[in-house]
């Protein structure tokens, strides 16, 4: 429930001005008083209103795990690497058009463009590259808008800033595809419904993606502004490892980039995110390592099954079991996320109780501790 004595101050005492902000986008787009502004979080104007959305929804803020997993799965918060799933399987779009513009295996691109067609939703949240590489927030509402949103940058975006711009009296039918964080803010929406805001219940489907870190939108730009000529950049990539490099596709060729070099420009939270593949999702979508071309998906919910099984019977995905090698991997990826960022919280709080904004069931604690 909110928290009636927190205001917009609050949020910025103990996230922003922390560096704890993940610039999800919760908490602008409906607000007078908060903006986001080149990479930040900016307060507009004094804002006096005591329990407020901005602060409940953000998603470095209390936030309980178990009470989360019952609002989506009706079941306790999983001990498992990855979480709740049903099955993990790889799969590649089998549609020409996509699988050449997406980043890897097109499933997402796909996914979406058969839900609008199916009439399943009628719009997607999302990220979508600006005309300057940077991420935008973007309602898509035609399979051509998704297309062009297909690919990243890496850089963290506001996704839910296009949410909460919809009108109060939107009835659209919403996907929304974001990163772990966005993820659960989006859940703890869901989970006590804004107020002033298009109705959270038409939020259909979520597709999580896959993600390690984001890069601080500002800063890095500054930093390829320096070495490259920004209209000329056309894609970038961050192969799968052992690579160990970050690829800017530009219209005269290709320049790689040592991974250390770019990783000096994450996110400060990122840090202390225990979640690698936006465990509160229908479907959870990333690269699967050492498998070119495809995605890995998890499928989490009864909602995600169907879906991917439509796309399985109307041939637009080929889909196959993930390989037990891979799956070891990718389970021991997500482990070790939590983790390190366990121990970067409690590092940093100094008190295994005290775990800054997350509550966890003691016996996950206890072994990501032991």
């Amino acid at each position: 429930m909110v928290i009636a004595t927190k205001t917009c101050n609050d949020l910025l005492t103990e996230v922003v001005d922390q560096g704890l902000c993940t610039l999800c986008g919760a908490c602008t787009g409906s607000c007078p008083y908060l903006a986001y502004y080149k990479g930040r979080i900016a307060l507009l104007d004094k804002c006096s209103v005591t329990g407020a959305q901005c602060y409940e929804y953000c998603p470095r803020t209390h936030i309980d795990m178990d009470r989360l997993s019952q609002h989506v799965f009706s079941a306790p918060y999983s001990h498992d690497e990855m979480g709740t799933a049903r099955d993990i399987l790889i799969a590649r779009s089998t549609e020409k058009q996509i699988a050449t513009k997406a980043q890897y295996g097109g499933s997402v691109t796909t996914l979406l463009s058969l839900a609008l067609e199916e009439r399943l939703i009628q719009g997607t949240v999302m990220s979508k590259m600006s005309p300057d590489k940077t991420s935008i927030a973007t309602l898509a509402k035609t399979t051509d808008e998704i297309l062009q949103c297909a690919g990243s940058n890496y850089m963290a975006c506001p996704v839910l800033e296009a949410y909460n711009k919809l009108p109060k009296d939107s009835n659209l039918k919403l996907g929304i595809v974001a990163t772990p964080c966005q993820v659960l803010a989006l859940t703890k929406m869901r989970n006590h419904p804004p107020q002033n805001r298009a109705d959270i219940n038409n939020v259909q489907l979520v597709i999580g993606l896959f993600c390690t870190w984001a890069l601080a939108p500002d800063s890095f730009h500054g930093f390829l502004k320096e070495k490259f000529e920004i209209p000329k950049v056309t894609k970038f990539d961050i192969p799968p490892p052992p690579a160990n490099r970050f690829d800017v596709f530009t219209i005269s060729g290709t320049t790689s980039l040592p991974l250390d070099d770019v990783r000096n420009y994450r996110m400060p939270t990122c840090a202390y995110c225990l979640d690698m593949t936006a465990e509160l999702a229908d479907l959870s979508i990333g690269a699967a390592e050492g498998i070119e071309g495809w995605n890995t998906i998890i499928v989490r919910t009864e909602k995600g099954a169907d879906l991917l099984e439509l796309a399985r019977t109307k041939g637009k995905l080929e889909i196959n079991k993930l390989p037990p090698q891979n799956l070891a991997h990718l389970k021991e990826a997500a482990w070790l996320k939590k983790k390190r960022a366990l121990q970067e919280i409690i590092n940093r709080t100094g008190d295994k109780k005290e775990l800054l904004y997350l509550t966890l069931p003691q016996g996950l604690m206890d072994a990501l501790l032991g």
